[in-house]
């Protein structure tokens, strides 16, 4: 005997109704059908499951356990069901999400609210890695989705969307005499003392320093280096020496720091902020990336307060 989801239904209404005629109007079919139905079951379990009484039905011990668990497995076949139609659908299932960690502090929170809120049942895990590793991953598939910072060297194979451009300004110690200017041309920096960013660590913010400067004319005189940008906002808050960072940083403010917007022509010191995917994406992966282009005022967010009041 299969015990299908219509049989169970059958007997679970019935046992609800403990009447033949309402049982049956409820699952819109006649009387003798559902009775044939409920005989095939009992004759299938080898159990009495009902007792006529002169008004209806009436459960036995063993037909009351047996509606109470095909209730729970009715519940379970139709979550289940749900479940994998919003899988297919892309609001619920689990994203590996990739992200370099200089967008942890304005896009990553901005990219999980958005998500939160629109697609609560969608869960993302992040990893922090570097541009090109993060590139890698989502090419073998260790990563659904990165956010990374342009340019990769190595994109073969990878749908890239560009989310966002980030300009560079200046972190100054609060004491500096740059402390308190609206602007600062990068010509006029060549004499200063620079905590810059490791080449492993964050190559692209590196390089993007690195050629803007020597455009400018000089080379940064690097007084020490640090693999990430609170290590670098560390150094230059204590007066040891000045930093070059994302400008999305400023915005979330630092008690021992200035943050100063740089007058240059150079456009490498705009970096392009891109999302990478594989091509034909799962159904979880365009979703987010939907909601990306949807609520990019949102995860871009408005200019940074570059310039503080002491």
């Amino acid at each position: 005997m299969e015990l299908t989801p219509r049989l169970l239904e059958q007997f679970v209404v019935l046992a609800e109704e403990q009447h033949y005629g309402r049982a049956a109007h409820r699952l819109s079919m006649s009387q003798p059908p559902l009775s044939q139905a409920i005989q095939r079951l009992e004759r299938g379990l080898g159990v009495l499951l009902l007792e006529r009484t002169g008004r209806g039905v009436q459960l036995t011990a063993a037909g009351a356990a047996f509606a109470a668990d095909a209730e729970q497995i009715l519940e379970a076949q139709h979550a289940a069901v749900a479940r994998v139609r919003r899988i297919s659908r892309g609001v619920e299932g689990t994203v590996q999400l990739g992200c370099v960690s200089s967008l942890g502090y304005w896009h990553l929170p901005r990219l999980l609210a958005v998500a939160a809120r629109e697609v609560p049942d969608l869960r993302l895990h992040v990893r922090q890695r570097g541009s090109a590793e993060l590139a890698g991953q989502v090419r073998n598939g260790a990563v659904d989705l990165a956010l990374v910072r342009l340019p990769v060297t190595d994109l073969a194979g990878l749908e890239v969307r560009e989310v966002a451009e980030e300009r560079t300004v200046l972190a100054v110690p609060l004491g500096h005499p740059l402390a308190g200017a609206a602007s600062v041309p990068l010509s006029r920096l060549g004499d200063e003392e620079f905590v810059t960013a490791a080449p492993q660590a964050m190559p692209q913010i590196r390089e993007a320093i690195q050629s803007a400067c020597r455009k400018a004319g000089f080379v940064p005189r690097s007084r020490a280096q640090a693999e990430d940008l609170t290590s670098m906002l560390g150094y230059t808050a204590a007066g040891v020496c000045l930093s070059f960072v994302p400008e999305r940083i400023a915005a979330l403010g630092h008690p021992m720091v200035r943050f100063v917007p740089i007058e240059s022509d150079a456009d490498r010191l705009v970096t392009t902020v891109a999302a990478l995917s594989r091509p034909a994406a799962d159904p979880a992966v365009s979703t987010l990336l939907e909601l990306m282009q949807r609520h990019l005022p949102e995860i871009e967010g408005g200019g940074a307060a570059h310039v503080q009041e002491p």
